[in-house]
Parts: structure tokens; sequence; C-alpha cells
């Protein structure tokens, strides 16, 4: 279902396309001189099926072929209610035992949501939309190969991550102050460096190519930033903590980050993307990981969130006629059991 105000709302993330890429910090052959074609809309989902549930994706960008989007543009659709739906799940205890001081607690609880929204934004609008090859340059499936989606995610998120922390987006109306880029720095920051190691278990390295492109952002951007104390590692009562000092030098490490992966992109430069996404994306600090899974364990906050599907019933009136459509409610294992009733004769695969 069409989430219209919202979908006007953040239109205006689109309007301004060429304003973000004439603004970027990246290399300016490396540029679109007209941006084409961006599209964005929000809409709810009211029943999700196959690889999108029990846990679904949070957005879609289309299409995935480089040389499509370069030339006719792209459609980014998010989902509204999922998007929803996630911010308000983990409820207050993960900020509290996560962020050190009130006053990040207090940021993240005022802004986090609104952060999160203009992040997805961001990413899929003006992220993976901007940027482009150099003539005679093969696609990142082809220069880039198995680094190439890692790579992508990882320059999608720092252009948004570029912007979140921009006066621009308070001039437009999107945002009420900065205040809402450094929640989203605190949380972006925590959660690259520590806070998605409860997805995987002991002695596992990171696989899966957004939980690669976030440790290799925060970590890269941690090591660079380490003799200034842009992002501070500090341990209290045991617990370890990233708090970030400085978030203008923070942006600025973002946009560095964002040149020189763009430059990887549009020169197709293999073994530079190599480096980067082995040296930052992929190894795991054992006793970190042991320790978040530990507090998380104490929360008792499972590592991914499910949903349940509505059940629909429909309703009839004496004639016959369809009059109304009720939302029934079912739990979680209830439903699993009812899909695998109703719908065995379902065969894997097809």
């Amino acid at each position: 279902m069409n989430d219209m105000e919202a979908s006007e709302r953040m239109a205006v993330m689109s309007e301004n396309a060429q304003w973000f890429e004439d603004n970027s910090p990246i290399m300016d052959e490396h540029k679109k001189e007209n941006v084409v074609g961006v599209s964005y809309r929000v809409i709810n989902a009211a029943m999700e099926a196959g690889d999108a549930a029990p846990s679904t994706p949070i957005g879609i960008n289309l299409p995935n072929s480089n040389w499509i989007r370069s030339t006719h543009g792209s459609k980014s659709i998010s989902l509204g209610n999922i998007v929803e739906a996630y911010n308000n799940a983990g409820g207050s205890s993960s900020v509290q035992e996560f962020y050190l001081t009130k006053e990040m607690q207090q940021r993240r609880i005022d802004h986090a949501k609104l952060a999160a929204k203009l992040h997805t934004a961001m990413h899929e609008v003006i992220g993976h939309a901007s940027g482009k090859i150099n003539p005679g340059i093969g696609t990142p499936k082809e220069t880039l190969k198995n680094y190439s989606n890692t790579l992508e995610e990882a320059r999608a998120d720092l252009v948004a991550l570029y912007y979140v922390y921009d006066e621009k987006l308070v001039d437009l109306g999107l945002m009420p102050s900065l205040d809402v880029g450094k929640a989203e720095y605190d949380g972006y920051i925590a959660n690259g460096m520590m806070l998605q190691l409860r997805r995987l278990e002991e002695g596992e390295n990171i696989e899966e190519d957004h939980m690669r492109n976030r440790q290799l952002v925060a970590s890269w951007a941690y090591e660079k930033g380490m003799d200034e104390k842009v992002i501070e590692k500090k341990v209290v009562d045991g617990k370890t903590y990233f708090v970030v000092n400085d978030y203008e030098k923070l942006r600025d490490l973002f946009g560095q980050l964002l040149r020189e992966i763009q430059r990887i992109k549009s020169e197709g430069d293999y073994q530079a993307a190599e480096a980067l996404v082995e040296g930052y994306g992929v190894k795991v600090d054992a006793d970190l990981h042991k320790e978040v899974l530990a507090r998380y364990e104490s929360l008792n906050m499972a590592p991914y969130s499910g949903f349940v599907q509505p059940k629909l019933e429909a309703e009839f009136n004496d004639s016959g006629n369809f009059v109304d459509l009720k939302v029934a409610e079912e739990g979680y294992v209830e439903q699993m059991l009812r899909f695998a009733k109703e719908y065995a004769f379902i065969k894997p695969g097809e």
C-alpha cells in the first residue's frame, strides 16, 4: 500500500540528487554530470512471502545492472512499516547497555528512528545512483569480482553517512538538527565495531556483504582517526564502548573513504578492493565478540527479527457481498504450523 505522505516527503531526496552528486567528496572525474531517473517511494507491506518472510529487507533498489542505472536510472522502494517495526522492536535496554553517556543514550532515543529512515533513503536513492565508471573499465562484477557487492554497499552507506551530518538536510526540512546526524554516527560506529557481531557464532569470520561493509567502514574510520581520538574505545567496568569525540572529523574520514572506494570502483582496482575488504571487513576480534554475545544474552534479545504475517479474513453480508477485511490474531508458531498444513503442496524450488 502506498504511503503517499512519506513518499512525498522523501521525494525531496530524489529532486536534489544532482546537488548531492555535485557536492560529493569523490573525484570530479567520477561524478555524474546528469543524474537521471532516480525515484523513491515508501510503501507499507500488507503481506510478504518467499525470501522476504519471515525476516525481511527494509527496502529494494533496482536494477542491479550498473549500465542500466547509469543510462536510465534506478527505482528505490522503502518498506515503511517494516522500518518502523524494526525501530520499535529493540526497546531502550540495548541503548543503555551499549552507549556510554546519558547524552548519547538520549540522542539515540530521540533521533535514532529518523536517522535510520534518512540513512536508508540516502543509501538507496543517492548512494547507489551516484558515481560513474571510467571509460573502458569493466563492470565491478568483472573487475572487483567477489568484493564488488561489499564495496558497493560500503559506498552507498558512506554517501548516506556523509550527508546525514550536513546542514543541507536541515535546510530541506528532512531533519530538525545535526543531532540526528550525531545519533546516526554513534549508532553506525557502535554497530559496525561490535553490535552486529551478535549475529555470528563464536569463531566465525564475517561473510555477509552488508556486515563486512559496516565493519570495514567503522574500523577503517577508527584506525585512521586513532591519533586524534576521533573515535575512542573505552572500557568501563569490564564493558567496551566506542565513543565518537569529533563528529566533524569523522564526517571528513567518511568522505575520504567514500572517495577511495569510488576510485576503486571507477578504475576497477582489484588489489585495493581486496586490501580494504580483507584488511578491515572480515576478521573478528574474538574477545570483543565473546563480550558482545554475553551482553546481548543478558538482555534476552534475539540477533534477528522476524515477522508474523497478518491473517486476513474476509467478511460478507447476507447477500454474499464483501463488506470488510479483518486481521485475525495468530502467533508465530501457530502460523508456521498452519502454513505447513495449508501449503504442503508447494515443493521447494517451485
